[in-house]
């Protein structure tokens, strides 16, 4: 029967054993982890102002691949569309414009980390922007991805295999297994539909 056992857990990373599952449920978990599912990042930036030297491809860029905490239960990505602003102000002092000044409308999806730089600005220049954040999945673009690291380790046992994984930020390790096992689910009894109903035909 198959089970699953937590080895390691923490804030950053997840190491759990898979017992009684092939090989290629293994792996489709996995990848599924890695980047099936949703999560919000930036996609959208409409710039107001910018008389920094960097582009506004180049912030629009780097604002995308901001990592953003996500609900654990967000799935629907056609209906969910998240508003984030930021304005540096005039500054008289170089000035390292940080996610600290990227105000989001809502109160789960913001930012993970107050420290990350955006831009370095001159005296006298300024920032001011808004941006819109989707849900999406890391099949679409890497800014999606729901963990930076997800590795398949073989076990002396060809039933049992060590998933280990470790997130972006944007959700909890243990949430990614967990959604991913609903994920891989949900695609396995589709394609099961999807059989049956060519088989009725």
């Amino acid at each position: 029967m198959p089970s699953i056992q937590i080895l390691t857990d923490n804030d950053k990373k997840i190491s759990v054993k898979l017992k009684g599952v092939s090989l290629l449920y293994a792996n489709a978990l996995r990848r599924i982890c890695l980047n099936g599912i949703p999560i919000f990042a930036i996609d959208t930036v409409d710039m107001i102002e910018n008389s920094s030297v960097l582009a506004d491809e180049g912030i629009s860029h780097t604002l995308g691949m901001v990592p953003l905490k996500t609900e654990a239960n967000e799935s629907d990505e056609s209906n969910s569309r998240v508003m984030l602003v930021l304005d540096s102000g005039n500054t008289e002092v170089v000035k390292t414009v940080t996610t600290a000044e990227l105000e989001s409308k809502d109160q789960v999806v913001k930012p993970i980390s107050k420290q990350i730089p955006i831009a370095h600005l001159a005296p006298g220049q300024r920032i001011k922007l808004e941006a819109y954040a989707r849900l999406g999945r890391g099949t679409e673009h890497a800014k999606w991805n729901s963990a930076n690291i997800s590795v398949l380790t073989n076990t002396d046992k060809d039933d049992e295999y060590i998933l280990t994984v470790e997130t972006t930020g944007s959700l909890e390790p243990k949430q990614i297994i967990l959604s991913g096992i609903e994920e891989l689910s949900k695609r396995l009894e589709e394609f099961k539909e999807t059989l049956v109903n060519l088989e009725e035909k």
